[in-house]
């Protein structure tokens, strides 16, 4: 049997420029009660860019909170009322350089569902073409472009580890 918590307080512990941390008191059955704590993220969009050579267009990436360089699909986080179609189409230029003919709502999922309410909208783009990339001032970013056989076998291989990254080129192979 599956039982929903229900929130009997929730207390605000941070306040940040990309999450806040609140910590909720829930009660479980039997009048127990457990304390969770919730990362609360404004959410973000990841972009599936795929050019006319059918290669998937990738930014690699050193993310401080695994101390590692990443190869990922391009992404960024939603401002405060952004659309996340917009957020895509922007996300995309900045980070890449690329502009998209096409771009459709592919999946919306969860990121780490056990700590944080981040929601991702994750789409297709297609129809590219090349432009000047304007990164964030603090974001080093390289650019590359893989074939997407190449791509799962990364995964396999264990060279791609960014979730987000994982679900598009997975959804990738039966889309194009």
């Amino acid at each position: 049997m599956i039982l929903e918590e229900k929130t009997m307080s929730s207390e605000k512990i941070y306040n940040g420029k990309i999450i806040n941390l609140r910590v909720d008191t829930v009660e479980l059955p039997e009048h127990k009660y457990q304390k969770r704590e919730i990362v609360e993220h404004p959410g973000a969009v990841a972009i599936l860019a795929v050019n006319e050579n059918k290669e998937i267009i990738f930014v690699k990436q050193f993310r401080k909170a695994v101390e590692e360089i990443l190869i990922e699909i391009p992404a960024g986080k939603l401002e405060k009322g952004e659309d996340p179609k917009e957020c895509a189409i922007r996300e995309l230029k900045e980070e890449t350089g690329y502009e998209a003919e096409n771009i459709e709502f592919l999946s919306l999922f969860y990121t780490s569902a056990g700590f944080s309410n981040e929601k991702m909208y994750l789409y297709l783009a297609t129809g590219l073409k090349k432009g000047e990339c304007c990164p964030d001032e603090d974001e080093y970013i390289e650019i590359c472009e893989v074939k997407i056989s190449k791509a799962l076998d990364m995964i396999k291989k264990g060279e791609i580890k960014d979730a987000k990254t994982m679900v598009g080129i997975l959804l990738s192979k039966d889309l194009i």
